[in-house]
């Protein structure tokens, strides 16, 4: 009963309460994201053909589609308008198949934990009762398809897990400054989270560059073919140089998945939708590869993952200019521009 007070005071104080910047933010983005999975996914069903991996897709295509009417419910009440966002006329459902099945349950399951980072992050930062519970459910929604697709991945013989390494058979602690630096270039094996993190981003790397090859050969102009083709090369030198640190340890690198792409040159998508995605998939990297500095201690590594770093954003910044050129960069919310309120008022 006295929670249920609590409540019911906590609904009262909060009832006018305008949205925060960041749950303002983190909503837009959601919205983009999910109206543009929808239509990936609306794509995957018109050609799937394995029943279990249709099944995961229409779980994630529903979850997507519920919370898009939520937060249009949340926009509706704040009187705030709907994001145009992606939809019908950015799906083309008499294209064929761009990717086999595994592929896509490959893809939902790296989109999931990807997913699960971002959902954290606004749930994290938002204080109105209302966004509060809705990125709670989403965050339980995106456990639930990380969930599904890595059961299903592996009942289809295919695992993505790092690999196994021997269990510790006693505490110590690190006596020398080698443990993290090099010494006559010679250097400790990797820890476990080296290991976790290595592989995480292989895993985005792979998935990346089979999206920007399959990219490049439906994209509607010869600017978007090199654009997409410049992303694919460029995750391939990502995989080959992380995937370096692994091969010299004798663990195994992800397999590459190039070979489930269709030669179909028909394209399902628009080119916003692939360029937006693109730079979804440019910020993800970026994400996952600060994710990874916080952790590794290895200087080599370091080094190595704030290079890649590097050649992602100037990547994505090339990529945000061609949005931007082609008028389809959807304004975010903005704060109030104060100068311009002054001049514009006298």
């Amino acid at each position: 009963m006295e929670s249920e007070g609590f409540e019911e005071r906590l609904k009262e104080h909060q009832q006018n309460k305008k949205l925060a910047s960041s749950e303002l933010g983190d909503l837009f983005a959601n919205y983009l994201g999910d109206s543009l999975f929808k239509c990936v996914f609306e794509h995957h069903l018109e050609v799937v053909k394995d029943e279990e991996i249709k099944a995961f897709i229409i779980f994630a295509r529903d979850t997507a589609a519920k919370h898009l009417t939520m937060i249009k419910e949340i926009y509706k009440k704040e009187n705030i308008p709907v994001p145009v966002g992606f939809g019908e006329q950015d799906i083309r459902r008499d294209a064929p198949a761009l990717f086999s099945d595994m592929f896509v349950a490959f893809y939902v399951t790296e989109m999931s934990k990807a997913g699960l980072l971002t959902y954290a992050s606004a749930l994290t930062s938002s204080s109105r009762q209302d966004i509060i519970d809705y990125f709670d459910m989403c965050v339980k929604d995106t456990i639930e398809t990380y969930q599904k697709g890595t059961h299903l991945l592996l009942s289809k013989g295919m695992d993505i897990v790092p690999p196994i390494i021997p269990y510790p058979k006693k505490t110590d602690f690190v006596e020398k400054n080698s443990f993290i630096t090099l010494i006559a270039g010679k250097s400790r094996p990797l820890t476990a989270l080296e290991i976790k993190h290595l592989q995480i981003n292989i895993n985005t790397n792979t998935l990346g560059k089979s999206m920007m090859l399959s990219f490049s050969q439906i994209a509607t102009s010869e600017k978007l073919r090199k654009y997409f083709q410049e992303g694919s090369e460029l995750a391939d030198k990502q995989i080959r140089k992380l995937g370096d640190f692994l091969f010299n340890e004798n663990l195994p690198s992800p397999k590459i998945m190039d070979a489930h792409l269709t030669d179909s040159t028909v394209p399902p998508f628009s080119d916003k939708l692939m360029l937006y995605h693109t730079s979804l998939a440019n910020a993800i990297g970026l994400q996952n590869y600060g994710t990874a500095l916080s952790k590794i201690m290895r200087h080599d590594i370091h080094l190595q993952f704030t290079s890649l770093a590097v050649g992602i954003a100037k990547y994505a910044d090339e990529g945000m200019n061609i949005i931007i050129d082609h008028g389809w960069l959807e304004e975010p919310p903005t704060a109030a521009d104060r100068k311009k309120l002054a001049k514009d008022g006298h």
